[in-house]
């Protein structure tokens, strides 16, 4: 083979490498993403659910702190009848 046989076989061998490396590395890049994308779609889900249960749970201690608030001020108020009943204070 003489020289401008061999510069051919050497740049198409060299242009067929790059060619499936670019292909290759776009693939890989294209299905990464993809799997990225998917993750962070369920992963949002998650979020989501666990934001709902959190709320609800948020909800369900607001109204049993309101429930003992209220046990409070009435023994509360209980206590303080009892307290003027002792002492001989006059009821108000």
């Amino acid at each position: 083979m003489n020289e401008p046989q061999i510069w051919t076989i050497i740049g198409v061998f060299t242009a067929i490498m790059l060619g499936g490396m670019t292909a290759m590395t776009t693939l890989l890049t294209r299905a990464t993403t993809s799997a990225i994308d998917g993750l962070r779609g369920e992963m949002v889900a998650r979020f989501d659910g666990v934001r709902a249960e959190v709320n609800g749970l948020r909800g369900e201690m607001n109204a049993r702190f309101d429930a003992v608030d209220t046990k409070i001020e009435h023994l509360d108020r209980d206590v303080a009848a009892l307290t003027r009943k002792v002492r001989g204070d006059p009821e108000r």
